[in-house]
């Protein structure tokens, strides 16, 4: 829509009540997959060089929860150089009985466990059995939880560094599909062990670690703790993708370089990483970075999911700290949370709390926090309209009350009052207002036509021209034809219009070449150029006769004015050799095509034979490349007669009856919306050779087919005519 008011000829919207434009802003939400760091091995600053001891331990529990579940064994063991120098194993009273899985997963009972030390006894000598060694574990972001959730419970500060061999084994094994302890242990011919036993797997977890330290030697050259971190990014980058979950985020092109970074990304989401929605690595986005503007995006980006998972304190700062700014958004926008038991969040409080959480770490960490509406509709009366296309789409929840309409500033400060009245000026007004700021005032697309080049095009254009016209009309034809004649070409020619000419006539010659003929249709048979260089079969002068004698070519002007049509006339002799004349000329001005002083972008439509079309494709594309031949992409958006079906169909599962007005309104509220993407049947754009399609807009496949071999433009065609070539076949 912001590129449809900028390329329609229409002025920026106004700021209501001032003579001030509204400034846009051009970016997107995506969907983003940390392919680089969503897991590091490493958490913490410690150093250790290889050959150093480090403490490999498991945890056994009653659950996965560290808030609500209870250690039950702990397993410990300090290794050097894959050898075991020292073991501490217990047995923990969880003070609750034990389910029954988890003594089939485990083989611990509740007799085993009587008498059992509690953790608050066992916790600090398993302090002080670790030291200041580094903490190894498999899948190390759940047992340091257990033991962070320990700590914070005696008042016991965490300090401990950690490795986790669940992440070093995915990037150091690509060749497995899974990454479970048995299984990496296998992988490195370890001996075997009893599994799901915490000393047990504490000593194999070490040896994982010994062997892949040893890998990253040899492969990496790396050879401490904190160089792990850094060379994992290599490895990781770029794997898995597709099959990686998906967070939200947010885009904003701060200049032009910026948006062709954002075009590119988009392009190479959708043809490259399409899984039920476009992704975009975060290896991608860092290496085309320059110009753009990240936002963490809502709760269903990194930063929040983070937080929701309970994640340390450090890690948040660690995942907060790639974004530009920090996002939060109203508590009615999360209070969906509030029925998912899978997520620790019962009040409205606590959607507070995560609010407040985003706001510290945008303090500690010197960020802008913005607060964002997350608008889906622009007035809350409009939610109904929602409710009814999410209802096609088979979203149980489709009916589920959620304000996301567009909220005024007003509106906003008094939802994030909690936050005190200054700190709620500045994430409302003074920080989306800095964003603004730092974007520069840019086109969607480029301004003017960006035609591809062909050499000697203007030489062959003139030469075609002039060619025909004196076949026709004898080397001295009639001054009004060579005025009119000249007054195109200089319009064409200075407008840069002569590539589009010669495109067409070259895929027109090369039809006719294999034998299929073809015609053109709209206002291009109004150019004299177009019929005198083969494009077009309609003579646009005024009507005449003329003669075919090659030794006499006369031509008489001088006609009846009620004849409006050359072939309309009725048949003469020449009157210099007698023969007889041909009649043609329809009469049409220049203007119809070009405008005036060519102020429009010609629209050169051709029919194509269909047994033909395919291979008119073709020809295009090995005259500019295939990387600069795309398809016109379309926007099919809901009509009028479906959007009535949404409705009764919507009011007749909810048993519901209003009236006929009352079905139109609903209706005209869904009328217009975005369903899907397509390809105009014939149309091909072409870009210059020394241009990238992400130069003017983002690519992708049509209707989101992975499997479909047509690429095409992600804008609607329509948007960029007059700034892209764009050739109708």
């Amino acid at each position: 829509d912001a590129l449809h008011v900028v390329e329609n000829g229409k002025k920026p919207p106004k700021v209501a009540g001032t003579d001030a434009c509204i400034k846009i802003l051009y970016g997107c939400e995506g969907y983003y997959v940390n392919d680089v760091d969503d897991r590091i091995v490493v958490h913490g600053q410690q150093e250790m060089d290889f050959d150093q001891e480090y403490v490999a331990f498991d945890l056994e529990t009653t659950g996965l929860s560290s808030k609500n579940d209870r250690i039950i064994e702990i397993g410990a063991v300090i290794m050097k150089r894959g050898q075991e120098i020292n073991r501490f194993q217990t047995f923990v009273d969880p003070g609750r009985k034990l389910d029954k899985k988890i003594v089939e997963l485990t083989g611990i009972t509740d007799d085993m466990l009587v008498d059992a030390p509690s953790i608050q006894e066992v916790l600090p000598q398993f302090i002080s059995f670790v030291g200041n060694r580094v903490l190894v574990a498999h899948n190390s972001d759940f047992d340091t939880g257990f033991i962070r959730a320990a700590c914070a419970q005696q008042g016991i500060p965490y300090t401990f560094t950690a490795a986790d061999t669940l992440i070093l084994s995915q990037n150091m094994l690509p060749q497995l599909s899974k990454f479970k302890l048995d299984i990496v242990a296998n992988a490195l011919s370890l001996p075997e062990f009893q599994h799901h036993r915490a000393a047990d797997d504490a000593v194999t977890c070490g040896m994982i670690m010994d062997r892949l330290l040893r890998k990253l030697e040899e492969e990496q050259n790396v050879h401490t703790l904190q160089a792990i971190n850094p060379a994992m990014q290599g490895l990781r980058s770029g794997g898995k993708i597709k099959e990686r979950q998906a967070r939200h985020i947010i885009l904003f092109a701060k200049n032009q370089q910026g948006l062709r970074n954002l075009y590119h990304l988009i392009s190479n989401a959708n043809l490259h990483h399409f899984r039920r929605v476009p992704r975009i690595p975060k290896s991608e986005l860092m290496a085309m970075r320059e110009g753009l503007i990240i936002g963490s995006a809502c709760e269903a980006g990194e930063l929040f999911q983070a937080i929701l998972d309970k994640k340390s304190d450090d890690e948040l700062k660690r995942i907060a700290s790639f974004y530009d700014f920090l996002e939060i958004q109203p508590i009615s926008n999360n209070r969906f949370m509030l029925e998912n038991e899978k997520i620790d969040v019962h009040s409205e409080e606590d959607l507070r709390n995560l609010n407040r959480t985003v706001v510290r770490l945008g303090q500690e960490l010197g960020k802008m926090v913005v607060a964002t509406g997350d608008v889906h509709f622009l007035n809350p009366e409009d939610e109904i309209y929602r409710h009814i296309l999410l209802a096609t789409k088979g979203f149980d929840d489709a009916d589920k009350p959620n304000p996301l309409y567009f909220r005024t500033t007003d509106e906003m400060l008094r939802e994030f009052a909690y936050l005190g009245e200054e700190k709620a000026y500045e994430v409302v007004v003074t920080n989306p207002n800095r964003i603004a700021d730092m974007c520069e005032t840019i086109r969607p697309v480029p301004h003017n036509l960006f035609a591809p080049k062909i050499e000697n095009s203007v030489e062959d254009l003139k030469s075609l021209v002039y060619g025909k016209l004196h076949r026709l009309y004898g080397e001295n034809p009639p001054e009004s034809f060579v005025s009119r004649v000249e007054t195109e070409l200089h319009d064409i020619i200075s407008s840069h219009y002569d590539v589009i000419y010669m495109s067409a006539q070259r895929l027109v010659q090369n039809s006719l070449e294999n034998g299929y003929l073809v015609g053109s249709r709209g206002s291009v048979g109004s150019s004299i150029v177009a019929f005198l260089s083969g494009i077009t079969e309609v003579n646009s002068f005024p009507p005449h006769y003329r003669c075919p004698n090659p030794d006499c070519k006369h031509t008489i002007l001088d006609v009846p004015k009620e004849w409006g049509c050359g072939a309309d006339l009725p048949d003469a002799d020449c009157p210099l050799c007698e023969t007889k004349m041909e009649k043609d000329g329809f009469n049409i001005p220049f203007e119809t095509f070009l405008g005036f002083g060519g102020d429009k972008v010609p629209d050169i439509d051709l029919n194509f034979s269909g047994e033909y079309q395919a291979e008119a494709h073709k020809y295009c594309i090995s005259m500019f490349g295939a990387s600069h031949v795309f398809r016109a992409g379309t926007i099919g958006t809901v009509a009028d007669k479906t959007a009535f079906g949404y409705v009764k169909k919507y009011m007749q599962e909810r048993g519901k009856a209003v009236s006929r007005a009352e079905e139109t309104r609903l209706a005209l509220g869904c009328v217009g919306v975005r369903r899907t993407t397509g390809q105009h049947p014939g149309g091909l754009v072409v870009i210059p050779q020394e241009n990238e399609i992400w130069d003017f807009c983002p690519v992708q496949h049509p209707a989101d087919d992975p499997n479909s071999d047509q690429i095409t433009t992600h804008f609607e065609y329509h948007s960029m005519e007059e700034n892209l070539l764009k050739l109708d076949m």
